[in-house]
C-alpha cells in the first residue's frame, strides 16, 4: 500500500508539557501530524491522547541514540515522512560549580547538547527527501553565564553552536535550521509548578506561536536564530 505523503509531520521531544506540548498542539491546528515524545510513559500518553488527531506518543529517552533513532524511523514508516523537528528535551541542575555533581553535569549535557545531537542526526536522512525545518529550543542561557549555572549554561552554549553548524551543514538540502533562545518562561522546568505569578513570564504558547509563524516564512528567508523576552520584567522583583 502506497503511503499518503501528503499531509506533513512533527516529531518534537519533550513534548509530554510545556512547551514541547503548546507546540506539537499548534503545529496539529497547522496541519501535521505528529509524534510527541517524553522518558514518562503516563505522562506522553495522556499527551498524546490529549492531543487527539491520530498523535503518536512515544517513550523516547534521547540520551539514548539507538532509542532516538528507533522512534525517528517509526515515525517515518507511520506517516511517510518528516518534514518538522522540534528539539526541546531539556534538563537542568543548578548548583556551585564545587558543588555540582559528575552525574548531574553527566545528565544535563548528555540531554540538552548529546540528545540534541542523537535527535538531530537520526532526523536527517528523512529531511533530506523533501526538504525539512529543525528547530532547536535553547534558551538566553546559552549566550549570558550565571552563577551556578555551569552544566546548563554549558550546554546551551553548546546546543546554540550545534546549532549553527546544523544550519551550514545542511541547508544546501533545503532544511532550515533555526535555534529559539527564550529568557522566562512559564513552564514545569525543573520542578516549577505554573501559577499565577508566573502571567509576566513568556507562556508556551507563545513559543508555539512563534514556531508556526517561522514555517510560514517565505522559503527564501531564514531567521536562524530567535532571542525571545518577556516584554516587562517582573515587576514585583
Amino acid at each position: 500500500m502506497t503511503q499518503d505523503t501528503s499531509q506533513k509531520s512533527a516529531f518534537v521531544t519533550g513534548a509530554s508539557k510545556g512547551i514541547g506540548l503548546a507546540v506539537a498542539r499548534a503545529l496539529i491546528a497547522d496541519g501535521y501530524a505528529v509524534t510527541v515524545t517524553s522518558r514518562h510513559e503516563q505522562e506522553v500518553g495522556a499527551a498524546a491522547q490529549e492531543l487527539g488527531h491520530g498523535t503518536r506518543g512515544v517513550v523516547c529517552d534521547v540520551r539514548d541514540p539507538a532509542a532516538v533513532q528507533r522512534e525517528v524511523e517509526a515515525h517515518v514508516a507511520a506517516f511517510g515522512t518528516l518534514d518538522v523537528l522540534f528539539v526541546n528535551a531539556g534538563v537542568g541542575h543548578f548548583a556551585n560549580i564545587a558543588d555540582l555533581s559528575i552525574e548531574q553535569w553527566q545528565q544535563v549535557i548528555d540531554t540538552n547538547l548529546s540528545g540534541a545531537f542523537y535527535t538531530i542526526k537520526a532526523a536527517i536522512p528523512a529531511l533530506k527527501q523533501r526538504g525539512g525545518y529543525i528547530f532547536t529550543l535553547s534558551s538566553l542561557a546559552g549566550k549570558n553565564p550565571f552563577a551556578g549555572g555551569a552544566a546548563y549554561n554549558a550546554s546551551k552554549f553548546g546546543l546554540n553552536g550545534l546549532s549553527e553548524v546544523v544550519n551550514l551543514d545542511l541547508r544546501q538540502y533545503d532544511i532550515k535550521t533555526t535555534q529559539i533562545m527564550p529568557g522566562s518562561v512559564a513552564t514545569h522546568f525543573n520542578g516549577h509548578i505554573p501559577n499565577e505569578a508566573d502571567a509576566w513570564k513568556i507562556q508556551p504558547e507563545d513559543i508555539a506561536q512563534l514556531t508556526v509563524d517561522l514555517l510560514h516564512m517565505p522559503a527564501r528567508t531564514l531567521p536562524s536564530k530567535v532571542e525571545v523576552r518577556p516584554s516587562r520584567p517582573d515587576q514585583k522583583k
